[in-house]
């Protein structure tokens, strides 16, 4: 059992190690908050903690056998550590496909695009036309505006896409603005928290909670729903518009 124990231990320390070093890099990078939360990351997370630090040790705890042959032992421990990589691989994957590189500002909402929302096209488009704002395997998360062009026919060919299931403006780097070029209107768009209807009542009651213990008004025109797989409500200085807190409804 001593045997037995040791093999376990040694096997969960270099588990917890790996993934610790991979999900800290992609946390630190492109998921804090709310990116973590918005993209629904914690599924993914929970699978790869149950095969990587659940599963694969206690397998290991089974067949350690001092009595085994090395060989044998070493070709058990081999097809556990290759099916916990295997499922590292495709967990990290997953993470990097979905990870978030744009909170934008567009027409009348915030929203996050991930990775996986931007097609190959869009973005060689957007290197060449707008190279400030497009993205790159090394970018991190940015608040953009992207407004719909000012041509009406490029605009409207937009609108109509996006009502059959088409693209958006906010999968087209090419059009992306600076956030600050943008706050004139996001200003117009910013409501207090009895008036967004994308709410129910018992969520304003606890946002309402919340904002109080923060020392922000819920009366004063100071918010806006973050969407994502989930939502979170952004709000910001009446004055400068400075995000003061996101929060969770």
């Amino acid at each position: 059992m001593r045997f037995r124990l040791k093999a376990f231990g040694l096997h969960l320390c270099a588990s917890v190690t790996v993934l610790t070093l991979i999900l800290g890099a992609l946390y630190l990078g492109w998921y804090r908050w709310p990116g973590w939360y918005l993209t629904g990351a914690l599924h993914v997370v929970v699978i790869l903690g149950v095969v990587d630090l659940a599963l694969g040790p206690s397998l290991t705890l089974v067949v350690a056998n001092p009595r085994k042959p090395r060989r044998a032992l070493a070709r058990d421990i081999g097809v556990i550590v290759i099916v916990q990589l295997a499922a590292l691989v495709y967990g990290a994957a997953t993470l990097w496909l979905g990870r978030p590189l744009y909170y934008p500002f567009s027409v009348d909402r915030l929203q996050i695009v991930q990775a996986s929302d931007l097609e190959a096209s869009e973005i060689a488009l957007a290197r060449q036309q707008n190279p400030a704002l497009a993205p790159h395997w090394y970018s991190l998360p940015r608040w953009i505006w992207a407004p719909l062009p000012e041509d009406p026919d490029e605009a409207g060919k937009i609108v109509g896409s996006t009502l059959f299931g088409g693209q958006d403006v906010v999968q087209m780097p090419r059009y992306f603005r600076s956030w600050e070029q943008g706050l004139p209107k996001l200003r117009e768009q910013l409501r207090p928290l009895d008036e967004i209807q994308a709410l129910s009542r018992a969520e304003k009651r606890t946002l309402r909670a919340r904002m109080s213990q923060l020392g922000l008004l819920p009366e004063q025109r100071n918010a806006l729903v973050l969407w994502g797989e989930r939502r979170v409500l952004v709000i910001f200085d009446p004055g400068t518009l400075r995000i003061r807190a996101i929060l969770k409804p």
